[in-house]
């Protein structure tokens, strides 16, 4: 049996998470941007099914990306140059998640339900979440959005209509992060997906001390804008340009 959580209970130790299901940790509480915060900070996410309490996880071992590490593929290097689309961000954070909220194919159900949409919006309207996005003709075609949390960002979910356009707009997440010297890109669960874009599985403990290393670094919260060059440059270009200026 896992805890039911109410407004005011406190999560548990994530280190006493289920086993089967793997992470599953407590259940109840709220979406609220307090404790959707409060989560995050103890490497603790929301999700859940339709007709399901919320359910509270922290997944052992956790998939993750180090921005420095970072390199994209041949073929995603020649998409990046190629300049057909316009990338974003924070421009339609309520288009992205819809988006994602969408059932994919061969599915035929979400797990991002409309309370987990309106808890979202809140915490981008306070300027914690955030969104990239890939546009092609003034069309929104792919996509990601997660929450900030100090030299962390929690990746939550992406969509593509086209191919590679979340792709796209992941690497751009990437050189934002290490332009801004974040240190840890969560992607909470293994995909063979994620593992193209070059995420690795670490144990939880680790994990959990790397956000409590991170955490607490200062971050305003508000709405994020892309480096001046990303419109004319690769985020690879741009990030090679500051390194060689750097050194």
């Amino acid at each position: 049996m896992v805890p039911f959580l109410n407004q005011d209970t406190p999560f548990p130790d994530p280190p006493t998470a289920l086993s089967e299901p793997n992470g599953l940790l407590a259940a109840g509480a709220d979406l609220s941007p307090e404790r959707l915060l409060l989560a995050y900070r103890q490497g603790i996410f929301p999700w859940f099914g339709a007709n399901e309490p919320i359910l509270w996880w922290c997944p052992d071992p956790r998939m993750v990306l180090y921005p420095e590490q970072f390199e994209p593929s041949r073929s995603l290097r020649k998409t990046l140059r190629n300049g057909s689309y316009e990338v974003r961000v924070d421009f339609n954070f309520a288009a992205v998640i819809e988006a994602c909220a969408a059932p994919r194919e061969g599915q035929s159900g979400t797990w991002i339900q409309p309370d987990m949409v309106e808890g979202y919006c809140q915490l981008h309207r306070l300027g914690h979440a955030h969104s990239f996005e890939t546009w092609i003709d003034n069309q929104l075609v792919g996509g990601l959005y997660g929450v900030a949390v100090g030299g962390i960002f929690f990746g939550e979910s992406m969509f593509a209509r086209v191919s590679d356009a979340s792709k796209i707009a992941f690497s751009h997440l990437v050189a934002h992060l290490r332009l801004h010297d974040f240190k840890l890109l969560d992607c909470q669960f293994h995909t063979a997906h994620l593992a193209t874009l070059k995420a690795r599985e670490i144990p939880r403990h680790t994990f959990l001390n790397e956000i409590a290393r991170y955490r607490d670094r200062p971050l305003s919260p508000g709405p994020w804008s892309l480096h001046e060059n990303a419109a004319r440059d690769t985020p690879w270009q741009s990030l090679s340009h500051l390194d060689t200026q750097g050194q």
